[in-house]
């Protein structure tokens, strides 16, 4: 395989046509290598447009969002170079990387042991010094480092705690994809006043669930 000629494409046949228009975010995703954070059993598919599974053996598990997701999160998040942002769910380390390439530092928690120890040598083999990957259940946040610029699901929820909105400053930003499949929404929501917060649909896409994430409730008669 080309890998250039296949990032290319991937950024100009999946992301750009996926309305992902923002330089800055394929500029990035031409320059971080995935296929250097996807497990070695699925690196033919590092740059196809799937959900790529990090736990073998699992039919259910933790995965990596597809590459065009992460694409419109880093566009809807519009990260500076200021800022502080909390990741749930570090998976193999690759969106905590995008994330550092446009923020002060990041913090991720990763519930998974086995999975909290590869984003941690993912990161350290490319040498990013401005992640912090924690071992623990992300749904409760990581009050000792917030308030956060900006929140990053990697995962989908039945919806977001209010847990998580608490720990976003004014001004903050959340991505995330809520729902219960087949239709699950994702938003990026915005804290606009010590009490106040405004939720965006971005658009509807299907995504693995956070490990551990509640399950959407259900009505009974």
């Amino acid at each position: 395989m080309n890998l250039e000629q296949a990032r290319f494409n991937m950024v100009e046949q999946q992301i750009r046509t996926w309305e992902v228009l923002d330089q800055k975010v394929l500029d990035l995703l031409l320059l971080v290598k995935r296929e250097e954070f996807v497990p070695a059993a699925w690196r033919n598919l590092a740059f196809a447009d799937v959900e790529i599974p990090l736990e073998p053996g699992k039919k259910a598990g933790a995965t990596m969002f597809s590459p065009k997701i992460e694409a419109h999160a880093l566009q809807a998040l519009q990260l500076k170079p200021h800022e502080k942002v909390l990741e749930i769910g570090s998976g193999c380390g690759y969106m905590a990387a995008l994330l550092a390439a446009h923020a002060d530092h990041v913090w991720s928690l990763e519930i998974v042991p086995e999975l909290a120890a590869l984003a941690r040598d993912n990161i350290a083999r490319y040498g990013i010094s401005n992640v912090t990957v924690e071992s623990g259940d992300g749904l409760a946040g990581l009050p000792a480092h917030a308030p956060y610029d900006a929140i990053m699901v990697s995962g989908a929820l039945a919806s977001v705690p209010q847990v998580l909105l608490d720990q976003l400053k004014v001004g903050g930003r959340l991505f995330a994809i809520v729902g219960e499949a087949p239709v699950m929404t994702a938003l990026v929501t915005t804290r606009v006043a010590e009490d106040g917060w405004r939720s965006v649909n971005l658009f509807e896409t299907v995504a693995e669930p956070l490990v551990n994430a509640p399950a959407v409730d259900k009505f009974t008669f």
